[in-house]
């Protein structure tokens, strides 16, 4: 399903969302582009996040992870060369080398900390940022003043 955020209904009966509204039209957009390879896992403790891709074979240098407008990219283009099969020849290849692009909508107030690459596995580590004024606060209740007749 395509969602019309250009639809009258939205552009003038809600106003100031059109960040959101533009973000939601990608991903709306985005569903029928979306790949499974390479496979990947998202989990959350707390505030935090974790993005794992499994790039078995790529090197750091292989991958590019790139931030843009609220969309977190990590990509590969491909073997720069061909497979050569010189003196070892290969019987059967199940390692995939091929390109990707993975793309993840992230929330204006969820910042990427960083990423590593350990044992083939990529790892994106975000956190949500929590304003202050957004935080759960207690509020005092006050007992009402007396007006005294004196």
């Amino acid at each position: 399903m395509i969602l019309n955020f250009t639809d009258p209904f939205f552009t003038t009966r809600v106003l100031g969302f059109e960040p959101l509204f533009d973000r939601l039209q990608r991903l709306s957009e985005s569903n029928d582009r979306s790949s499974s390879y390479p496979p990947y896992n998202i989990s959350k403790d707390g505030n935090f996040f974790a993005i794992e891709i499994a790039v078995a074979g790529l090197s750091k240098d292989d991958i590019q992870i790139e931030l843009a407008d609220g969309v977190l990219t990590v990509s590969y283009d491909g073997p720069k060369t061909e497979v050569v099969n010189g003196e070892n020849k290969v019987v059967y290849q199940g390692i995939a080398q091929r390109a990707f692009k993975q793309q993840f909508t992230l929330s204006e107030d969820v910042v990427v900390q960083g990423a590593e690459l350990v044992n083939g596995l990529l790892t994106v580590n975000l956190e949500k940022i929590i304003p202050d004024e957004k935080k759960p606060r207690m509020i005092e209740i006050k007992s009402p003043k007396r007006i005294s007749n004196k």
